[in-house]
This record gives C-alpha cells, structure tokens and sequence, in this order.
C-alpha cells in the first residue's frame, strides 16, 4: 500500500470516529446535563388542577425512534405537567398551537401562530409554568419541537 493510500485511510477513519464521537455527544450531553425530573406525586398533584388533558404518542408521522415522546400532559391556566417520557435532546421547547400538527412541515406553516411555554429540560416527566401572557384556552394542541435541530418531536391534542 503506498504512503498516500495510508494516509488517506488513517483520516477517513479518525475523522469518522471523531464525527461518531460528536454525535454521541449531542445525544449523551443532555442527558447528562439535564436537572432532576420531577417527581411523580408532584407531576400528578398539578394535573389534578388541570383543566385540560392530551396524549403524547410515539406513531405520530414525524416521530420517529430518535423523536418521540409517550405520556399524559396536563394543562392548567399557571402550568403544564407531563407524565411520561421524551427522547433525550437537546433545546426541547414546548409550544402551544392554535391546531393539532404531526410533522415539521406543519410546524413550520403555523409556527407564527403559536406560543412558546418554555424549555423543556427532563426527559422523564416535566412542569413549565405558563407565563401571565398565555391564555391555553385560546389553543388547542402541545407540541415539543427541537428548536437547535428543528425536529419535531411530539404532540397532543388538548381540546
């Protein structure tokens, strides 16, 4: 094998495994950094007061095995409570919209139209305060999108 073929061969394969390790990293950094998730008994003791319920599901179009989300969410006129789990991510947010979408497509036509609630930071259960500003009733659907990336990742029909 001559010089150059080596030399060829030994970036291919340390460049690959550097971008290997780049997207283990952006998969595991999160998890890592991500705070306590809330505790079962507090997640449900929100949805108690909540005045709307939805479902996120995994066989939704853009879902797919890396962008998905499974569980309860409860909204309330000062809070959002989720009990179930996300696909670990980075810069998951949660928005409120004025329709039910499933696709990054869809997202991105009526994106205008919706409010952001906040960063969603735990993969297993989570709770965000609705800013004063927010009105859920003037919604009908949650969806958690990944703003770095612009994944879509769930949503849920809530009334």
């Amino acid at each position: 094998m001559t010089k150059p073929a080596k030399v060829a061969i030994f970036a291919a394969t340390h460049l690959g495994a550097i971008a290997i390790g780049f997207a283990l990293g952006i998969y595991a950094l999160p998890i890592l950094t991500a705070p306590a998730s809330p505790a079962t008994e507090v997640v449900r003791a929100t949805a108690s007061a909540a005045q709307f319920t939805g479902t996120f599901r995994r066989d939704l179009t853009d879902s797919d095995a890396l962008h998905w989300g499974e569980g309860a969410l409860y909204i309330s006129d000062d809070a959002v409570a989720f009990e179930g789990n996300l696909a670990p991510g980075p810069d998951y947010r949660l928005y409120l919209s004025p329709k039910f979408v499933e696709t990054e497509a869809d997202f991105a036509a009526l994106k205008a139209s919706m409010v952001q609630v906040g960063h969603v930071r735990t993969f297993e259960n989570f709770m965000l305060s609705v800013p004063d500003t927010i009105d859920p009733r003037d919604y009908s659907a949650a969806i958690v999108w990944c703003e770095t990336f612009g994944q879509f990742i769930t949503a849920a029909a809530y009334q």
